[in-house]
């Protein structure tokens, strides 16, 4: 009698279809949002770039010309140019498309085999979806990590630190690009990389308006961004916040918890990873630190959002296509899929968004128990184990969900 066949790996064998589903959602859901004129957030981006080559300040309301503020450094002028310049609706169009790419692209150079990396791209799909919609930078910041350690692991360290600069220049988040400078066989070369890229992008939109200009927007940069971190805080009931403080502090009814403890934990769980540093080597160890990273900036940042999640979700992904078979594993992939791609979904009911998913930042659950669950699974050298030594060599390593 034949094996039963499993969906999952029926459907990510099928390398036409992954293509069609990822780009096909990328392009559904930024054409449904400028269909019904939402797509505020793209308006934002294209005037960054029209602001700085007026020199006019860059983190301050112009109601008459979208809501909401800027809060991306001014190296992000340079990035919007090209789609700043179209038409709006086309240049959104395109800004989604070119996020799903960079994405796309990005997992394509993971060191796993083409079947997983595969069923990553399909799980990930729905969250994809929800960001393109927001016309999110996010995409692009994920593409940023999942390339720093690409890059990093094949020595080329040039295109690694290009890669945390232009991240850390924007949104900040790159900086967690650091974290893989001890895969690094250049170490002396990844630090010239750095300072190499820092003075560049730093100073090539002076090109475009000035240096006394790009200094200032800086300083304001930083002001709004400390501002910004404010009034996440203050306002449990928003669709900001969505980390681990702010999930502890809506399920505990402690708005007064201050973040820099529950930053602290974080900073400590990631740090004591390194204790096993030693196996660097390990494609396994790499993974699993990969995994923290991305999560790592989503958790702890008071800024993140649900679509800030399209950063987070690749983690539970990666982490699950190495795992050795065990139901646990299924039955948790489940569960932080229902809650981080679809709780704010009308699948899960609008009643649960209302009276779950948002007053109590549901989506940072699944990816704080995965953030633990890998320090603890590094720590105690699960990676180690003969067959996982086998899973980045073998798809017959897969999961039982993903066996055919």
């Amino acid at each position: 009698m034949p094996a039963k066949r499993n969906i999952l790996a029926f459907l990510g064998r099928k390398d036409w279809l992954i293509v069609i589903v990822w780009f096909g959602l990328a392009f559904l859901g930024a054409i449904t949002e400028i269909s019904r004129g939402n797509y505020n957030n793209f308006l934002i981006f294209k005037n960054v770039f029209f602001h700085l080559i007026h020199q006019q300040p860059l983190y301050i309301e112009y109601p008459s010309e979208y809501l909401d503020v800027n809060l991306y450094g001014p190296v992000f002028s340079l990035m919007i140019a090209p789609f700043a310049v179209l038409p709006v609706k086309l240049g959104a169009l395109l800004w989604s498309l070119a996020g799903a790419g960079a994405i796309f692209y990005a997992i394509r150079q993971l060191p796993l085999e083409k079947l997983q990396q595969n069923i990553i791209l399909l799980l990930c799909s729905q969250e994809l979806l929800g960001a393109s919609g927001w016309f999110q930078l996010n995409q692009f910041i994920l593409a940023g990590i999942l390339l720093t350690f690409a890059f990093t692991i094949r020595g080329k360290d040039y295109l690694a630190t290009l890669c945390i600069i232009l991240g850390t220049l924007t949104k900040f988040y790159g900086i967690v690009g650091l974290s893989f400078f001890f895969f690094s066989s250049h170490p002396k070369r990844f630090i010239a990389g750095l300072f190499v890229w820092s003075a560049v992008l730093f100073v090539l939109p002076m090109a475009i308006s000035s240096p006394a200009y790009i200094v200032q927007s800086y300083q304001e940069w930083f002001a709004a961004l400390v501002h910004k971190n404010e009034i996440n805080q203050a306002d449990l009931r928003s669709f900001q916040d969505i980390s681990a403080g702010g999930f502890i502090k809506r399920l505990f009814r402690k708005p007064q918890l201050n973040d820099l403890l529950v930053l602290a934990s974080g900073v400590i769980l990631f740090a004591l990873q390194y204790l096993r540093l030693r196996y660097k080597t390990d494609p396994n160890y790499r993974l699993y630190l990969l995994c923290s990273v991305l999560l790592f900036p989503v958790l702890f940042s008071s800024s993140s959002e649900s679509p800030t999640y399209i950063i987070a979700i690749p983690a539970i992904c990666i982490w699950y296509v190495i795992q050795t078979p065990a139901r646990w594993k299924n039955i948790f992939l489940c569960f932080a899929i229902l809650l981080v791609s679809f709780s704010h979904s009308d699948l899960l009911t609008p009643w649960f968004r209302s009276h779950v998913a948002v007053p109590y930042a549901i989506k940072a659950l699944p990816c704080l128990v995965l953030y633990i669950m890998l320090v603890y699974q590094i720590l105690t050298r699960q990676f180690q184990s003969p067959a996982k030594n086998e899973q980045i060599k073998s798809q017959s390593a897969l999961p039982p969900l993903m066996h055919a």
